[in-house]
């Protein structure tokens, strides 16, 4: 898919500002910020659960050069 360039997004902006005013555009960019935050949560969350939890191997007591075969 195309990435849009400057005068897509200068016509874009434009449009949405014609349809919806002035007074709404704070909310509408509030409420796409809250989409894309809980967005990235989710699939962080989601790709630490895939990948497991703990991210440093775990610490063992026993000295390495010991075996558990004894």
């Amino acid at each position: 898919m195309p990435v849009p360039g400057p005068m897509e997004l200068i016509l874009l902006l434009v449009i949405v500002l014609i349809i919806f005013g002035p007074g709404k555009l704070p909310d509408i960019g509030n409420a796409v910020g809250k989409g894309i935050r809980e967005f990235r949560k989710a699939s962080s969350e989601l790709e630490e659960s895939v990948r497991g939890e703990p991210k440093r191997p775990p610490k063992d007591d026993r000295p390495a050069n010991e075996t558990s075969d004894r």
